[in-house]
């Protein structure tokens, strides 16, 4: 996730402190990915120092405020029109512990399938549940509903891993 163009992203709509940006983000999100505010403020550093944003004047409780500068809307709008490539994502460690169940020989990956499969339903579940109270919004939905694809295609491929195993014996 980048959290750099996410609050690019947020400071396109106008000027806004650290913990409106948090506030934001968490609420265009459902509340799925919670933002450290320690996170938030060294990103606003770091965009600040990279010349994306620019700090404003100081508010009543002495929160700075950031604006987003024409190099930061820049930057914004090349990361929307990029792609997100499958190898720019991190490593799916699912499929590590399976590929490593099965290499090593004396694991029951057919228990370590059917753990990972109860606690994907688990997820589901709570993820289903999650969309039928969240507020509306096309944000959030967004976000959960691709949540609950991930998890339903982890379901799937959690079937098929044990029919291949089923093929091998």
């Amino acid at each position: 996730m980048s959290v750099r163009h996410s609050l690019l992203a947020l400071l396109s709509g106008g000027p806004r402190h650290g913990y409106q940006l948090k506030i934001e983000f968490e609420a265009s999100t459902g509340g799925t990915w919670p933002l450290n505010i320690g996170q938030v403020y060294t990103t606003l550093s770091r965009l600040e120092r990279d010349g994306l944003v620019a700090p404003g004047e100081s508010d009543e409780q002495n929160r700075v405020t950031y604006t987003i500068t024409p190099a930061g809307r820049e930057e914004m709008e090349l990361w929307f029109a990029t792609p997100v490539v499958q190898s720019d994502r991190p490593r799916d460690e699912l499929v590590i512990k399976l590929a490593m169940a099965v290499a090593a020989r004396k694991v029951d990956v057919t228990a370590v399938i059917h753990q990972q499969r109860t606690a994907t339903m688990r997820t589901l579940q709570q993820l289903t549940k999650a969309k039928r109270a969240a507020p509306e919004g096309a944000a959030q939905r967004l976000v959960l509903d691709s949540m609950i694809f991930q998890a339903e295609a982890e379901q799937r491929w959690l079937e098929h891993c044990e029919a291949v195993l089923k093929e091998e014996r």
